[in-house]
């Protein structure tokens, strides 16, 4: 079958379009006047225009976070390096062999129900957004699922959308997300606790539509493949995920099996380092830390949830150590693995900053104090439906510019939050908008890093993803409008 492709435009690559978005945004501050918020008042400030040296910087800028960046906090170096050994990481358990025989092995168990994984997976990737707001960390996972959904009939779309949509989802309805519903509660002077009854519907409920979603792709897919939106290079990627796909009989010897137990413990020890259990009062970790801290020659490190990019890098730079050992691989061996598998995710890390560098050329140019005066100006005075309605929309283009959660909640519900008690609008009801707006628009804007490194893990064209996801996104739009309504009379 001869597969016809048709000449015209063609999306720019991930990169050009986050190069030609920091270009625009340093025309921007030669038209808007600067300005900035302290102590939530507005102060006009002195124009500070970007140029050419500064577009090309900003990456640079955003990756390091120099003292000329207002906001070090933007610095991507971290989770760069972050998503560095994640690839050294998986590079080493894929030399073993065990990945190999692991997915041929799921694959056999999952011959003819392959859909069941999609929903379970799902609903688990969702629990990690809502409960600490898993964004980054979800770099690790590409890698293991892309084959697994190629290799039982799917596309690497599907195995994206179930990852990123169902994280991102879970993160749009937060629950006790400490970067997003911590962070925006303590700017709004209110609990975590408040206006959770709302939020832990707007969990069923969205988890609820985005699970049907990806599930009827799939199941277009898995009835004629043509239907798939990556169809065209399905061959390429084939070769790429599934090159080293192994027969199903071969069993996995000794050294594979306690690779892979380190495999699954990595993960394990991740999700649970991250999760803030102090917020639930429960001290298990702190204490056990504090015991082993005591013992000789262990050094000091933080309890299992306060750890952040550092300590989990530090992770699963010592699991990879410790798989090369279990599975006796050598030390040229070892060392060769882990720097292809460093390689292979280079690509990825470095688009982490490229996207931050929009909002270096926004706080560099003073415009950004500005952009949220003209917001809270706008939805001053209004009525409770009206206002929250037009909250969630002041959102939507505030989330493309500051991707960051916590960046965006600390920069303006402070501001937002009291405008809405003048319209009779709880500050947990701010919140709420605030985070649903964010979470939906995470899953299209190319300003966000964890799109961004998504797409490139999965090959997937940034236009492709938005003929994928635009659907679903603005259906979510429309649902979280009528949720924050209802919420009104709650």
């Amino acid at each position: 079958m001869t597969v016809k492709v048709k000449k015209g435009f063609k999306m720019p690559s991930s990169y050009t379009v986050l190069v030609i978005m920091i270009a625009l945004m340093a025309v921007l501050t030669w038209i808007i006047p600067a300005g900035s918020y302290k102590d939530g008042v507005y102060t006009a400030a002195e124009q500070s225009p970007q140029g050419l040296f500064d577009v090309l910087m900003a990456p640079v800028r955003a990756m390091l976070g120099t003292p000329d960046n207002p906001n070090p906090t933007l610095a991507a170096i971290d989770v760069s390096f972050f998503i560095i050994m994640v690839g050294a990481f998986i590079g080493v358990m894929t030399e073993t062999g065990a990945l190999d025989v692991g997915i041929a092995s799921i694959v056999k168990r999952y011959k003819g129900k392959e859909k069941r994984l999609i929903p379970v997976l799902m609903i688990i990737f969702a629990l990690g957004g809502t409960t600490y707001g898993m964004g980054e960390e979800t770099m690790a996972f590409y890698p293991l699922l892309i084959p697994v959904m190629m290799a039982v009939g799917f596309d690497s779309v599907t195995a994206v959308a179930v990852i990123l949509i169902g994280s991102q989802v879970g993160c749009l309805a937060s629950t006790v997300n400490p970067f997003a519903t911590g962070v925006a509660s303590a700017s709004a002077g209110i609990s975590v606790a408040d206006g959770i009854l709302l939020r832990v519907i707007f969990f069923v409920v969205m988890v609820t539509l985005s699970i049907m979603f990806v599930y009827r792709y799939a199941s277009k897919i898995e009835k004629d493949p043509t239907k798939s939106l990556v169809y065209h290079q399905r061959k390429a990627d084939e070769e790429f995920f599934l090159s080293k796909q192994t027969n199903e009989d071969v069993k996995l010897t000794g050294g594979q099996k306690a690779s892979l137990v380190l495999f699954g413990l990595t993960f394990v020890i991740m999700i649970l380092s991250l999760i803030p259990w102090s917020e639930f009062g429960i001290t298990l970790f702190k204490d056990l830390n504090g015991i082993v801290g005591k013992l000789p020659g262990m050094g000091r490190t933080l309890a299992l949830g306060e750890w952040y990019f550092p300590e989990v890098t530090m992770l699963f730079i010592a699991m990879s150590i410790l798989i090369g050992f279990a599975s006796k691989m050598g030390e040229a061996r070892f060392i060769k693995a882990f720097m292809n598998g460093a390689a292979d995710l280079l690509s990825v890390a470095l688009i982490c900053a490229v996207a931050r560098g929009i909002q270096v050329i926004m706080n560099d140019g003073n415009i950004t104090g500005t952009i949220l005066n003209f917001g809270a100006g706008a939805l001053s005075g209004l009525s409770e439906q009206v206002f929250v309605v037009l909250a969630y929309i002041f959102y939507l283009p505030m989330s493309i510019l500051i991707p960051s959660t916590s960046g965006l909640a600390s920069a303006t519900i402070g501001i937002i939050a009291p405008l809405g008690q003048l319209s009779k609008v709880g500050a947990d009801l701010v919140v709420t908008a605030f985070q649903a707006a964010s979470g939906a628009v995470n899953l299209l804007a190319p300003s966000s890093g964890i799109v961004m490194g998504a797409l490139a893990l999965g090959r997937i064209e940034l236009g492709t993803w938005w003929k994928f996801a635009g659907k679903l996104v603005g259906l979510l739009v429309i649902v979280s409008i009528v949720l924050l309504v209802l919420g009104t009379f709650i």
